[in-house]
C-alpha cells in the first residue's frame, strides 16, 4: 500500500535538494517529502498566487495566444465558427513562454516555496474546446520544464530555501456526478474511463518535464477528483516510476461548506483519504473569511498535512475583484 507520506521518517540536508533543482533535477519524491515535513514543522509554506488573475492583468489579445505557432490556426467549432484561442492561458505555454516563466519567478522571488504549473485546462478534454488536444502533451511537459527552469534561477540565488513545483491538475470543464442536461438527470457528457485517460496524459507530460509534486485541485466533483487519483496511481504503476507527492485541494461553493456534488468538506475527506495525500486543502470557492471555519473542519479531521488558498481576489459580478 502507499505509506503515510506525511511521517515518513529521515531527514534531508537542504544543500543536497537545492544542488539537484539547481541543476535543473529533480530530488526523488522521498527527498522532497523529507524537506517539506522537516521545513512544515517549523514555519508555514508558501504556494504561490493566481495564475490566471495574472495573466489577466497582462491584457492579452488573440495574436499573443496564438503567438508563431498557432498564428494560422483556422480549426472550426461545432456550431460553424471559427475558434478562438483568446482565454487558452494554458496555451502560453507554448506561445508566450518567456512571459510564463517569468511570472512563475515573480511568485518564487515573493517568497512562494512552491509554484504550480500554468497547465490548469491541459488534459485533451478541456483543450478539446479549444481543438487543441493535439499539444496536450507537449505543453504539460514545457509547462513543467519553464516552472522548473524558474526555480532553479531563484534556488541558485537562495540555495538556503529551495523552490518547488507542483504539476497542476485541475478538474475538467466536465463532471462524472452531475448531469449538464437539465432534461435527462441521468445524463454524462464523459465517462470515467475518459477521464482517467485524459489525466494519464496529462501527468506523463508533467512528470517527464520534471515536477517535484502533483496538485489535484479545485475539486468540484469528488467523483472526478477520485479519477485523477486513479490516474495517478494508474501512471505510476505502469511506469515502475516512484509515486510523486500528491496534494489535494477541494472547492466549497457557497457557505453551507458544500461541494458543487454535494459533499461537506468531511464527507469529502473520507472520500479520498486512501490517496494518502501529502496535503490535503481548500482552495478558490469563497473568500478568506468565509473558509477558515471549513478549513478548521478540515485541519481537525486530516491526521496530515492541510492547504488553503483562497480566490485569487474574489471575483463579482462585474468582473472585478472585491479582496486583493
Amino acid at each position: 500500500g502507499i505509506p503515510d507520506v506525511c511521517r515518513l521518517e529521515g531527514t534531508i540536508d537542504t544543500k543536497v535538494v537545492a544542488d539537484k533543482i539547481i541543476a535543473g533535477l529533480t530530488p526523488t519524491p522521498s527527498e522532497v517529502l523529507q524537506y517539506f515535513n522537516g521545513q512544515l514543522k517549523e514555519r508555514i509554506c508558501y504556494l504561490d498566487g493566481g495564475m490566471g488573475t495574472r495573466i489577466q492583468a497582462e491584457m492579452l489579445e488573440e495574436e499573443d495566444f496564438r503567438g508563431e505557432d498557432f498564428k494560422d490556426f483556422k480549426e472550426i467549432d461545432n456550431n460553424g465558427v471559427l475558434v478562438s484561442l483568446k482565454g487558452n492561458n494554458d496555451l502560453l505555454i507554448l506561445s508566450k513562454p518567456t512571459m510564463i516563466k517569468d511570472i512563475h519567478k515573480e511568485y518564487f522571488l515573493g517568497g512562494s516555496d512552491i509554484v504550480e504549473t500554468n497547465t490548469f485546462n491541459g488534459t485533451t478534454i478541456s483543450q478539446g474546446e479549444y481543438k487543441m488536444q493535439h499539444v496536450v502533451y507537449e505543453l504539460n511537459k514545457k509547462g513543467a520544464q519553464l516552472a522548473k527552469q524558474a526555480a532553479a534561477e531563484v534556488t541558485k540565488a537562495e540555495p538556503h530555501k529551495p523552490r518547488f513545483v507542483a504539476g497542476a491538475v485541475g478538474p475538467t470543464s466536465r463532471t462524472l456526478s452531475v448531469s449538464p442536461s437539465v432534461e435527462d438527470p441521468s445524463y454524462r457528457n464523459v465517462t470515467w474511463d475518459e477521464l482517467v485517460e485524459a489525466y494519464v496524459g496529462q501527468i506523463g507530460g508533467l512528470v517527464d518535464g520534471g515536477v517535484d509534486m502533483l496538485m489535484i485541485e479545485t475539486i468540484f466533483d469528488t467523483q472526478n477528483a477520485k479519477a485523477a487519483i486513479f490516474a495517478v496511481d494508474e501512471y505510476f504503476e505502469k511506469t515502475k516510476k516512484e509515486r510523486l507527492p500528491v496534494m489535494i485541494s477541494a472547492t466549497i461553493v457557497d457557505n453551507s461548506g458544500r461541494t458543487l456534488s454535494g459533499q461537506t468538506i468531511e464527507a469529502f475527506f473520507v472520500s479520498i483519504k486512501h490517496a494518502k495525500a501529502f496535503t490535503v486543502g481548500i482552495n478558490c470557492a469563497l473568500g478568506a473569511a468565509q473558509m477558515k471555519r471549513f478549513y478548521k473542519m478540515l485541519v481537525d479531521m486530516n491526521p496530515g498535512w492541510c492547504h488553503v488558498y483562497p480566490n485569487a481576489g474574489l471575483p463579482n459580478a462585474m468582473g472585478g475583484y472585491d479582496e486583493d
